[in-house]
């Protein structure tokens, strides 16, 4: 790693401003928001406890939420300082401004090792937009910086790359190390066979990640809504499946770039097909797709068939390296969810390097009670996309560099 560590850091009596990521799912019951998956707090707990044992003041900032600039009471972090406190039992005092006097004061009494909370970054305009006042005036309220969020390191905005021109040192935390440790390093040279699980609904979002991949994939696998663009590629009848139309021709493409190759490349030989997609519909697994005998029409693809999660089995059970992003089917729905939780178990029971890239396979992992068993989960949605494509994050190229 190029860029400074949390590690190199003299943080003793120091006020460090650190970036996290926090924007986590959550629900509103009886008045009262909950977290529903607290997998990015914790992530964070290691830099967090870190600088509270080496005597930091911590100053913590997230966004949440699409506030879009100004103040929205459903978008406050408060509840999210109230969740960290008892994750850490120690109190998590709360800046109700995230810059200027609010904040400053509230510093200025803090102790070696305590925690503070800025509110939501996105309540001001200038954090998207990168506003070098706003950033600046981040700046002040912290001696050193620290971005331990993978989630938004994708993401230019003041928070991310404006507040490191003005500070002396910017360093990177133990779980953007972490993530970079297995997303980059660990799959510069995997170790083969290589197998690639592709889901999701557009080819559009994943074509970057399919042509670099495809340079060090033996085998990809191909599953949810994308899937069916690659079905009408190969002249298959897709029903009233969702599907990219605009993008049939570069399906083909990628097909041909697959096999000049040499990568195996797997699409759905069958599926499940519902009349509707909603609990309690009408559903059935197709026969073998053909050109002759694709999905009925008016009905939809939900996800992938018997015969196919069999044959995706086979593939998982020979790798060495698993790669998996993006879902089978519409596994919100526990009917269509059978492909992806089957892809999760067989990656749970593989002997293989099992790496989870983000998103909502990371959401059927913990659905399915298997996250303990991959080798790596990450927490990044399009971050990780782009750090598989093999694109520069802005959020971790700003930081300082080791000299």
């Amino acid at each position: 790693m190029q860029k400074l560590s949390l590690r190199d850091l003299d943080v003793r009596g120091k006020r460090v401003l650190m970036r996290v990521d926090f924007n986590v799912p959550v629900e509103t019951r009886g008045g009262k928001i909950r977290v529903t998956d607290d997998t990015r707090i914790r992530e964070s707990l290691a830099s967090i406890n870190y600088l509270r044992e080496h005597g930091a003041k911590t100053i913590l900032m997230s966004h949440f939420g699409r506030p879009k600039g100004k103040r929205v009471e459903k978008y406050s972090l408060r509840p999210i300082g109230e969740y960290l406190h008892s994750l850490i039992h120690h109190p998590v005092i709360f800046s109700q401004d995230t810059i200027g006097d609010v904040p400053k004061k509230i510093i200025d009494h803090m102790g070696n090792g305590d925690v503070a909370l800025l509110e939501n970054l996105r309540f001001q305009p200038g954090e998207e937009t990168d506003d070098p006042e706003f950033a600046k005036a981040l700046s002040e309220l912290g001696d050193l910086y620290v971005n331990d969020a993978f989630g938004a390191a994708h993401r230019a905005h003041a928070s991310t790359i404006g507040v490191t021109k003005f500070v002396p040192k910017s360093a990177i935390g133990f779980l953007m190390e972490k993530e970079l440790k297995h997303l980059k390093e660990g799959l510069e040279k995997p170790t083969k066979p290589f197998v690639v699980i592709l889901g999701g609904a557009k080819v559009s979002d994943k074509i970057g990640v399919l042509k670099a991949l495809m340079e060090k994939a033996d085998t990809i696998l191909i599953g949810g809504a994308m899937a069916n663009t690659f079905l009408k590629a190969q002249g298959i009848s897709v029903g009233a499946s969702r599907v990219e139309s605009d993008k049939v021709d570069l399906a083909r493409e990628l097909l041909d770039l697959a096999k000049n190759k040499g990568v195996k490349f797997l699409l759905p030989i069958d599926v499940v097909e519902a009349e509707e997609i909603r609990a309690g519909a009408d559903m059935r697994n197709t026969s073998r797709l053909s050109p002759q005998h694709g999905i009925t029409d008016g009905w939809q693809a939900v996800d992938i068939g018997a015969a196919t999660i069999a044959l995706y089995q086979e593939e998982i059970a020979k790798a060495e390296t698993v790669l998996w992003n993006g879902p089978m089917g519409v596994f919100e729905i526990p009917e269509f969810g059978e492909g992806t939780i089957a892809i999760a178990e067989a990656m749970a029971q593989s002997e293989a390097t099992t790496i989870i890239g983000g998103g909502d396979s990371v959401t059927a992992v913990k659905q399915a009670g298997l996250a303990d068993k991959m080798t790596f989960i990450s927490t990044g949605g399009g971050a990780s996309l782009e750090l598989l494509e093999g694109k520069e994050l802005p959020g971790v190229a700003a930081l300082s560099d080791k000299a």
